[in-house]
């Protein structure tokens, strides 16, 4: 009998339940990166429900781990555990519109699923991750507040307008933007909607768009065109990432390298460089 050449890579499968424990270990063990995920995990579990995605291991989930749901993130794991992470992913048809993470995992996971994906939409491929487990050092904004319910029309402009000029599509497309304006009124029922009203208009505003029981992660920080360049983006930021550090969590975010200006506001505000992400944009 002639030998096997190549033995059959063990492949991917769905973390089981009574995997919680560990996989809460692995995320506590990279809080900041991890805040999507954990944020997700501590609030649900691992019972798979519609809409929330599932997290996927290759052996055991304190050697490779990755979550599939609208966003493909792989979290732990070796070039054979990215490689049956791609297999699986590959079996069915796409889901998720962005992969992202860890630069060191995201992008070679992308490298496996290119050939069948096709080409990104977009490619960020250098994108620090922050962090701030102390009062902002900038002067926080106090004209910077929660968002009320009722101004969710007023809020959902701005937000339509970053989406846009950050992601390059419309948030509206394909439903009407049913969807997108439901996630923001979560958001503001929730309280993690922050914004500054100038004569009724949002000038400043920022969510904390996943909030782990360790890690706050700040997203959709915005000003409007006639007021950048004056600190109010600087001074709002820091009013939220305050609030995020009074509740005794890390306030985090990442950002494009090339967003030389963010970067130095966020350098103000006192927030500094832990590790790099990459996003791929797939849709």
């Amino acid at each position: 009998m002639e030998p096997t050449r190549r033995s059959k890579a063990t492949p991917a499968r769905p973390v089981a339940v009574h995997d919680l424990g560990e996989v809460l270990r692995v995320l506590d063990s990279d809080p900041v990166a991890s805040c999507m995920i954990a944020a997700r995990v501590q609030e649900f579990g691992l019972t798979a429900r519609a809409g929330l995605g599932e997290l996927w291991c290759r052996g055991n989930p304190t050697d490779s781990l990755c979550f599939s749901g609208a966003n493909l993130v792989p979290l732990r794991g070796d070039a054979g555990a990215l490689r049956a992470f791609a297999d699986r992913a590959m079996r069915w048809p796409r889901v998720c519109s962005s992969v992202v993470g860890r630069q060191e995992l995201t992008l070679p996971l992308w490298d496996l699923l290119a050939s069948r994906w096709g080409p990104a939409r977009d490619l960020r491929a250098d994108q620090p991750l922050l962090a701030l487990g102390e009062p902002a050092l900038a002067r926080p904004d106090a004209a910077v507040r929660r968002v009320r319910p009722d101004e969710i029309d007023r809020y959902l402009n701005a937000a339509i307008a970053m989406f846009i000029e950050e992601v390059g599509i419309d948030p509206r497309a394909g439903d009407g933007g049913r969807g997108y304006r439901r996630r923001i009124r979560g958001l503001i029922e929730s309280g993690r909607a922050w914004a500054r009203f100038e004569d009724g208009a949002v000038i400043y505003k920022a969510e904390i768009g996943s909030l782990s029981r360790r890690t706050g992660q700040i997203q959709g920080v915005w000003v409007h065109p006639d007021f950048r360049g004056t600190g109010v983006g600087t001074a709002g930021t820091a009013t939220v990432a305050n609030a995020v550090v009074a509740t005794g969590r890390t306030a985090s975010l990442y950002v494009n390298d090339y967003n030389r200006i963010a970067r130095r506001a966020y350098s103000r505000v006192g927030f500094r460089q832990i590790a790099t992400f990459a996003t791929v944009l797939v849709d």
